[in-house]
C-alpha cells in the first residue's frame, strides 16, 4: 500500500476544444495507485481514474461531500460554486433527494415522451423553415432542454436568456472574478426568491409549486435549501443536456458510418444513447471533491483522513479493463454500467429524463433530416467547465 508522498501533477488534463481524452489519464490508469494532482485554486487531491475504483469511491459513505464545506476544496475558479443538494451527506441528502426524486420517477418522465417528441420535431421544421444551413446548438440542442426543464419547474420560457447567461457563468471556471461568480450567483437566488414568493401567491402543478409547498407546509426544507435546489435542477437541468445534444450530433456527423448506422435503424437510439454517454469525456475537468472521513485504501493508494479524492467519469467510462475496445463508439454496444450519471447516492436524478430527451434529439434529427451534415468546424466553448460546441454549423 503507498503512503509516500507524491509530486501533484497539474490538472485539468483534457482541453477544452474538442472531445478527445487526454492522454495523461491512460498513463495514470496504467500507473499503480492513484494520481496525485493540484487544481488551480484549493488542496491537492488524489485522482482517481479506473472504473472499479471510482464505483468503489462514490458508493463508499466514508467519503463525504459535506466535508468540502470545511476545507479549501480542489476547483478551477477562486470562488465556489456548487453547494446545496450536491455538498451534502445523508440525512440531510436523503431528505432533499426524496423531495425532488418523484419528479423524476420513469414513470413520469416517460409520460413526457411525447411533448418532447413533438418539441424536437416542431424545433427541426422551424430550422428548416429558416434556410438551408444553421447553429445546432442555438436552434436546437439548447432549446429542448430549456423547454422541458423551465415546464417541469415552472419557470417562465421568455426569461430563457437570462438564465442562458447565468448558466454560462456558473460553469465559466476561472474565467470570472471571485465578485462577478458571487454577484452571478446572488442575482439567481434573487430571481429564484421572487418566483417562489409568487408560487406562493398562486401555486401551480409543476414541480417548484411542490417544493414551495414542501417548505412552507411540510418544514421539511428551509428557505436557502428551495432555492440551492431549484438552482441546481435548472442548471443541471439543461446545460448538461444540450451540451450532449450537441456532442452526440457533432461525433455521429463527423463519423458519417454512425450516422447512417442510425438512419437505417432508429430502434437502436436508446442503446446508441448509453453508448455516446460513455464514450464523451464531457467535463473539462472532474469535478466534486469527497473528503476522506477516515483513512481508507483506494487503489493501492492509501488515503488519509481530511485528504480529498476526485473521480473521472470521463476517464473510468474509457477504462480499457471494463469496455472492449474502449477508446472506438460502437453503437450496438451493451455499456453495462457506465458512470456517465455517476453512482451511488449522487447518481443524477435527472437521468431519466435526460435520457428522453437525448434519444428524442437523436430520433427527430435523422428521421427528419436524413441528409443532414457539417457545414464548417464547430465553435468550441472555451470557458467553461463543460466541453461542447459553442456553436455547431450545419446544413441539410
Amino acid at each position: 500500500m503507498s503512503t509516500q508522498s507524491v509530486d501533484a501533477a497539474t490538472y485539468p488534463f483534457n482541453r477544452s476544444c474538442g472531445l478527445e481524452l487526454d492522454d495523461s489519464y491512460r498513463e495514470a490508469q496504467r500507473t499503480p495507485g492513484l494520481t496525485r494532482i493540484r487544481m488551480p485554486f484549493g488542496d491537492a487531491a488524489w485522482l482517481v481514474t479506473r472504473f472499479d475504483e471510482a464505483r468503489a469511491v462514490l458508493a463508499d459513505p466514508r467519503f463525504s461531500r459535506a466535508m468540502s464545506l470545511d476545507h479549501d476544496v480542489p476547483r478551477m475558479a477562486e470562488g465556489r460554486n456548487f453547494t446545496g443538494i450536491l455538498t451534502t451527506d445523508p440525512p440531510d441528502h436523503t431528505r432533499l433527494r426524496t423531495l425532488v426524486a418523484k419528479a423524476f420517477t420513469m414513470r413520469r418522465v416517460e409520460a413526457l415522451r411525447t411533448k418532447v417528441r413533438a418539441l424536437a420535431e416542431r424545433l427541426v421544421d422551424e430550422m428548416v423553415a429558416a434556410g438551408e444551413t444553421g447553429d445546432l446548438m442555438g436552434a436546437y440542442a439548447l432549446a429542448i432542454p430549456e423547454e422541458v426543464i423551465y415546464e417541469l419547474l415552472g419557470v417562465p420560457l421568455a426569461d430563457r436568456d437570462r438564465f442562458r447567461v447565468w448558466s454560462d457563468k456558473v460553469l465559466a471556471g476561472n474565467e470570472l472574478s471571485v465578485e462577478e461568480a458571487a454577484r452571478t450567483l446572488d442575482e439567481l437566488r434573487a430571481y429564484m426568491l421572487e418566483l417562489i414568493a409568487q408560487l406562493r401567491v398562486a401555486p401551480r402543478d409543476d414541480l417548484l409549486s411542490g417544493l414551495v409547498q414542501a417548505r412552507d407546509e411540510g418544514d421539511r426544507l428551509n428557505e436557502d435549501e428551495l432555492v440551492d435546489l431549484c438552482v441546481a435542477i435548472l442548471i443541471a437541468g439543461h446545460e448538461t443536456t444540450a451540451n450532449q445534444i450537441a456532442n452526440f450530433s457533432y461525433l455521429l456527423l463527423d463519423r458519417p458510418e454512425h450516422w447512417e448506422q442510425l438512419k437505417a435503424d432508429p430502434d437502436l437510439i436508446p442503446k446508441a444513447v448509453e453508448e455516446l454517454v460513455r464514450f464523451v469525456p464531457l467535463g473539462l475537468t472532474a469535478l466534486f471533491a469527497h473528503y476522506a472521513s477516515e483513512d481508507i485504501e483506494v487503489g493501492g493508494t492509501l488515503v488519509r483522513e481530511g485528504e480529498a479524492v476526485i473521480v473521472s467519469h470521463g476517464a473510468a467510462n474509457r477504462d480499457r479493463t471494463q469496455f472492449d475496445d474502449a477508446d472506438e463508439l460502437r453503437l450496438d454496444r451493451d455499456p453495462k454500467q457506465h458512470l456517465g450519471f455517476g453512482h451511488g447516492i449522487h447518481r443524477c436524478l435527472g437521468a431519466p429524463l435526460a435520457r428522453l430527451q437525448l434519444q428524442e434529439a437523436l430520433r427527430a434529427l435523422v428521421t427528419k433530416l436524413p441528409d443532414l451534415r457539417l457545414a464548417g468546424p464547430p465553435e468550441w466553448k472555451e470557458h467553461s467547465l463543460l466541453r461542447a460546441p459553442e456553436v455547431l454549423p450545419v446544413r441539410w
